[in-house]
């Protein structure tokens, strides 16, 4: 039997995206149809989507979703079944997906995603135009209130899933917008969305669903510790029964180097030779001397979670070891700064991009030869999942999905010949170092760095186990409910 399965998400690749959030909630639903689920994704109305999904069929009317008309809209679009939550006063505005073009958070963001979370809640207990789903799976605190909604309302038979992409985002807010959510007056309290005498979106998602999942198996034991639970270690402690690693995996249609229109060339592990004009072309983007030094790239928010602050710190350690890099992406303005800075001090060595570019992180990741991801946490990771996919080979902090998904560079996996990264602990400068180091190390030795290469691309990051681990899962918790 298939499973009718609703997803509820704030942002989903390609529509609309500003992490590796969107990329699972795009892929995941194909990778699940070969499991016997058929998935419909709700999402924000936002104008880049209502611009994707051109006209669509109207599903569901609401004169008054918190305070303003809405509709709800049903399209297909690049083979994913979107529901739509069209409400202009909500999201059709200039900025980002959560805030202004300035980095400040929409003060109202709290309304917004309770207006999504309860329009998922209406879904799973009415269904529209004679579909309603078996199962609800929500992701993150932009959408964790759909399991609140459902648990105090007429949806609560419905099992549900909580996804945590990363725990440091939580949707924390002031006691005071309660009253304005809908909810009855149970729900309020220590089992409820009550956290810390405020309201917690996210909280309210995880003492409200049937299970929990992070999106590797380490991040699902690490964030049982004070040191990466925040704040809610207590909670998660107390539901781990309910809790599942389960890894991300990445779209391997579109992240494919042997058919990729986005590089310069096409090329598979028998082929690697042909990454030289990828390379090539990486340099001319980002002003860099055309040589063979090591060239190493970062992809990434520009943060202190990314370790970016450590990485400023050991870009002259890099110039100095011959290596160059080249940087892209956007957060925190003093690092942004500090990258820009490192590239006037090191013209021809340091190449950086200030933004969100797709196209040129798909070149990025064929002619790079290494990745940096030095996180202090790293709830799964994507980028270094493409890095192993194209053969730039990861240079990662061993936590997280970093852990799970990188076999380091040590004596014991050189020798079998597995070894597809090089992984370093603590996240600290010295650490961070001699990681770079060992990468510029093993770069000089051809056939080993190939041999890496080649390992890497040959790993497993596509979607298939882990599909079949959320439709097991999915199996068991209807079992459960019959």
């Amino acid at each position: 039997m298939t499973i009718k399965l609703l997803s509820v998400a704030s942002e989903i690749y390609p529509l609309i995206k500003t992490g590796g959030l969107a990329d699972v909630a795009g892929a995941l639903p194909g990778a699940l149809a070969g499991q016997g689920v058929s998935t419909r994704t709700l999402v924000p109305g936002y104008p880049a989507v209502l611009a994707r999904i051109g006209k669509a069929k109207v599903v569901r009317r609401y004169d008054a979703l918190f305070g303003a008309p809405a509709t709800l809209l049903a399209a297909s679009v690049h083979g994913l079944d979107l529901l739509v939550l069209d409400a202009p006063a909500f999201f059709t505005r200039e900025g980002g997906p959560y805030g202004d073009d300035g980095g400040n958070d929409w003060g109202d963001n709290w309304r917004r995603f309770a207006a999504l979370s309860r329009v998922g809640a209406d879904i799973a207990a009415d269904g529209v135009k004679g579909w309603r789903p078996d199962i609800v799976h929500v992701h993150d605190w932009q959408a964790a209130m759909t399991a609140a909604y459902m648990r105090f309302g007429p949806a609560h038979a419905v099992p549900r899933v909580v996804t945590i992409h990363n725990l440091a985002f939580q949707g924390r807010y002031d006691a005071a917008i309660f009253d304005a959510l809908g909810l009855p007056p149970e729900a309020w309290g220590v089992d409820g969305v009550e956290y810390y005498g405020g309201t917690g979106y996210l909280k309210a998602g995880l003492v409200s669903a049937d299970a929990i999942t992070t999106v590797s198996p380490t991040y699902a034991e690490e964030i049982r510790s004070p040191v990466h639970g925040m704040g809610l270690d207590g909670l998660i402690n107390g539901r781990v029964d309910r809790l599942h690693g389960i890894l991300n995996g990445v779209d391997t249609a579109i992240w494919n180097p042997a058919d990729d229109a986005l590089i310069a060339k096409g090329y598979n592990a028998r082929t690697l030779s042909r990454r030289a004009a990828n390379r090539r072309a990486l340099e001319k983007q980002f002003g860099l001397d055309a040589d063979d030094a090591p060239l190493f790239v970062i992809v990434s928010r520009l943060t202190w979670q990314k370790g970016m602050d450590l990485m400023t710190g050991a870009i002259d350690h890099l110039v100095g070891l011959g290596g160059k890099l080249a940087v892209l992406g956007s957060g925190d303005h003093p690092l942004e700064g500090a990258f820009l800075g490192a590239a006037e001090r090191h013209r021809g060595r340091i190449g950086v991009r200030i933004g969100y570019d797709e196209p040129l992180s798909h070149l990025m990741q064929a002619g790079g030869d290494a990745i940096l991801i030095p996180s202090r946490f790293e709830p799964c990771g994507l980028t270094q999942l493409y890095g192993l996919r194209y053969g730039c080979l990861p240079v990662v902090a061993r936590v997280g999905g970093l852990a799970d998904t990188v076999i380091d560079a040590n004596a014991a996996a050189m020798s079998a010949g597995v070894a597809t990264g090089i992984l370093h602990a603590p996240s600290d400068p010295l650490a961070l170092h001699g990681a770079i180091a060992h990468a510029v190390h093993l770069h000089r030795n051809k056939p080993i760095w190939q041999g890496m290469q080649r390992a890497a691309m040959r790993a497993d990051v596509s979607w298939e186990n882990s599909a079949a681990r959320y439709a097991a899962l999915y199996r068991s918790l209807l079992a459960g409910a019959a």
